[in-house]
């Protein structure tokens, strides 16, 4: 049997534990993350599997990429309006946060450890950015909803803090190691780690998207490999040029997941499980390369840090960053306690070991031991906090099916899922009753595990998934009808808004659905409106203007008028008038 055999069934072992332990999670109260981290230890040298890795090297390598598809993963799936809502919070704690979070703990541990200023500083700054695939993994995967904004802010933060962190570990070892002068060397690579990365991420973000709605695969499963590689090569780019990697990657990934493109919905499924393999490779290995006997020797010291940086350091930074910009004390506290560490910190912490740091061993198990804890005790309390401190939200429903088009290239159309809230103005009709663009169809509807066949009899309720077809530029209407607003004006649509009905559209299910109220009687539909207007034939092309709005005759069958164009007016007053006759 050769080597590769055996590291193969090794390490299918390993990823089967993995995905054990995560359903195990939920019963158990712990996140998923500690769990792996279990796993690897378990397996290691002085575990039950005795396996002996200690190669910083190749943790290091396989750390990267892992946690680089993870970031990819976190940016096709972060809105771009949640970025544009939270930026600045979430930039300045990325920035001067992570700053002042590694210096209060830093300065604690060169105390505590009784290390020089200066390694004390190392090692706070290894442990000052919160760790992405952590905060993904336990704000997804948690049990508990916090708020829309907190969590765009607190998964930005954590995607985008890691040049921070990278810059102060790699500055400080410089002047340990090289004995570099402080000062202007630091803040010119801290610029390029930033400025290149930002760059590379939004360049390589758009060339990619071109490149994926302009090639024509034969495969469509090549799609999602494409959108890999095109994260990939960001990353690799922005690092060879000496930029950060993992900013450029997160930003390609919220360009790309921010538009449309070919096999989008494949392609969102096939990084949720690479970022899941990707999890749990990297936290299995790094359980592996530590020595659970060696953490129990500063058992004593990690927790005082892990308490210093779980109390003090990180709420102190949030504190001092967020009241200016008008957030309260139990939003403040949630942002604090959600900082988790993961294995951001536990690969910079190899960063001593490769170089040769004297102190790197000591440095290395107390930033594992503060990991360990700070994931354990921060992950677990997280539902219970947010639910104290009011900030829990209803989970959503999810669908029990499924749609998706996937030849995105020939079909100009989307399929969209809704899911009709108390308030929507659909939840309690019948299909018929609602007045949705004559071009869109409700494929399906789901209703918990049940398929309910969408005909105009079917009444809508709330809770019910609706899978619609539609093209984009219905979209806007759509989401009038289907959305969760309680209720609508007359200016719901926008001026000159376009809005092709049905000719069998009632009255009254125009008035419901978009507020556009004409004269009349409710049950009346446009066909017989417009067949009201004139005294012969309505033709194709016929116009009238009727209580601001404008009615064109768009297509007919035979007599009856099948499709009628509405276009609102804003300064138009109630005339009546023809043309086209």
């Amino acid at each position: 049997m050769f080597t590769i055999d055996r590291i193969i069934l090794l390490a299918a072992v390993l990823i089967l534990l993995g995905i054990a332990s995560s359903k195990a999670s939920a019963r158990l109260g712990l996140p998923v993350l500690v769990l792996f981290l279990l796993v690897g230890m378990l397996a290691g040298e002085d575990g039950i599997g005795r396996i002996g890795f200690d190669n910083p090297v190749a943790a290091h390598a396989l750390g990267t990429l892992a946690l680089a598809m993870i970031l990819f993963d976190g940016g096709l799936r972060t809105p771009l309006a949640s970025i544009k809502t939270v930026w600045k919070p979430s930039a300045l704690l990325a920035t001067v946060g992570v700053m002042l979070t590694a210096g209060v703990t830093g300065l604690t541990a060169a105390w505590i450890l009784k290390l020089p200023v200066l390694e004390g500083l190392l090692l706070g700054a290894i442990v000052g950015s919160t760790d992405a695939a952590a905060v993904f993994s336990l704000l997804r995967n948690a049990g508990v909803n916090i708020q829309s904004r907190l969590k765009s802010m607190l998964e930005i933060e954590s995607a985008s803090n890691d040049p921070m962190a990278i810059f102060l570990t790699v500055g400080l070892l410089e002047v340990l190691i090289n004995e570099a002068p402080l000062g202007a060397g630091l803040l010119h690579l801290f610029v390029l780690q930033m400025g290149i990365g930002a760059l590379v991420g939004l360049a390589v973000g758009w060339s990619a998207l071109r490149m994926i709605n302009g090639i024509r695969l034969d495969a469509s499963g090549l799609y999602p490999v494409l959108v890999a590689a095109c994260g990939l090569f960001s990353f690799g780019l922005a690092a060879n040029l000496g930029g950060s990697g993992f900013l450029a990657i997160f930003l390609s990934g919220v360009v790309i997941g921010n538009s449309r493109f070919v096999f989008q919905r494949g392609t969102f499924l096939f990084h949720d499980g690479l970022a899941w393999l990707s999890q749990i490779v990297m936290f299995v290995m790094l359980g592996l390369l530590v020595n659970p006997s060696a953490l129990v020797e500063v058992w004593l010291e990690g927790l005082m840090i892990a308490l210093v940086l779980i109390l003090l350091a990180r709420p102190l930074a949030v504190f001092l960053l967020l009241t200016p910009l008008g957030y309260r004390a139990g939003e403040m506290a949630l942002v604090s306690w959600v900082g988790l560490r993961g294995s951001v910190p536990i690969i910079l912490a190899i960063f001593p070991l490769i170089f040769g740091l004297p102190g790197a061993p000591l440095i290395f198990n107390v930033v594992f031991f503060v990991v360990l804890l700070s994931a354990t005790i921060q992950g677990s309390l997280m539902p219970l906090i947010a639910r104290r401190l009011k900030l829990a939200e209803p989970a959503q429903p999810v669908p029990a099916a499924t749609l998706e088009i996937t030849a995105l290239n020939e079909v100009d159309a989307d399929i969209v899922e809704y899911t009709l809230g108390r308030d929507s103005r659909a939840a309690g009709r019948r299909l018929s009753e609602i007045a949705l663009p004559d071009s869109v169809v409700v494929a399906m509807i789901t209703r918990k595990s049940d398929i309910i066949p969408p005909r105009g009899s079917t009444l809508l309720q709330a809770g019910d998934h609706l899978f619609v077809v539609l093209r984009p530029d219905t979209r806007i209407f759509v989401d009038c009808v289907l959305s969760d607003v309680a209720e609508v004006g007359h200016d719901a649509l926008p001026p000159g808004a376009l809005l092709r009905l049905k000719g069998m559209t009632t009255l009254d299910a125009l008035q419901r659905s978009y507020g556009v109220q004409l004269s009349g009687e409710p049950g009346l539909s446009l066909d017989q409106l417009l067949h009201q207007a004139w005294d012969g034939q309505p033709v194709v092309g016929a116009t009238i203007m009727r209580d601001g709005v404008t009615l064109s005759i768009e297509d007919m069958v035979g007599t009856r008028i099948a499709t009628v164009a509405l276009s609102l007016d804003a300064h138009a007053t109630p005339t009546l008038s023809k043309r086209g006759l």
